[in-house]
This record gives structure tokens, sequence and C-alpha cells, in this order.
């Protein structure tokens, strides 16, 4: 008898433990989650900005061969540094940015 009067009186407290244990639970699942997507997101961004780097250097390298460097290049590079820096990327890929964007943009007459 005094077992039914104790949950009688105490139900709410029990109820509320069993729900906090619940949500703790299921906010440390989702908080798990949220840390493995960042971690998956931050290495594409990475990823990204590393093929971005590379198309900056084959087409530095391209150009700089060539001595020059068309407009529509110039255009497509510039698109291509803004993703790049976008993602965080600034060092020597700046450098060559600036260096193509001053090429001229025909070629030499002889």
């Amino acid at each position: 008898m005094q077992v039914l009067q104790y949950i009688q009186q105490n139900w709410m407290e029990w109820l509320f433990a069993a729900m906090t244990f619940i949500l703790g639970c299921l906010y440390r699942d989702v908080r798990k989650r949220l840390k493995e997507e960042q971690h998956r997101s931050t290495a594409i961004a990475e990823g990204v900005q590393s093929l971005l780097r590379e198309s900056i250097v084959q087409n530095y390298n391209k150009y700089q061969e060539r001595e020059y460097c068309p407009i529509y290049a110039k255009e497509s590079i510039k698109r291509v540094y803004e993703a790049y820096h976008g993602l965080g990327g600034n060092d020597v890929a700046t450098k060559l940015y600036n260096t193509i964007l001053e090429m001229k943009e025909e070629p030499k007459e002889e």
C-alpha cells in the first residue's frame, strides 16, 4: 500500500527524470552526428580548395610559357580565384593569380 501511495505522489518526478535521460541521450547522438558532419564538410572544403589552387597553378604554368593570357582565360581564372579565396585560400596562389592578371592578353607579334 505504501508503494502505491509513493508512486502516486512522485510519478511526476520520475516522469521528468526519464524524459531528461532520454533527451540527454538524443542530444548526445545529435551532437556526435553534427561533429562528424562538420569534419566531413571541412574535409570537402579543403579538398575543393586544393583543386582550385591546382587549377590556378596549372593556368599560371600554361600562360607563363606562352607569355600571354587571353581575356577569356583571365575571366575564368578570376572566378576560380574568388571561389578559392572564399574557401580561405590565400597563399602562393594569390601571387600567381596577380601575375596572370598582369600578363598581356595578346601574343607578341613577330
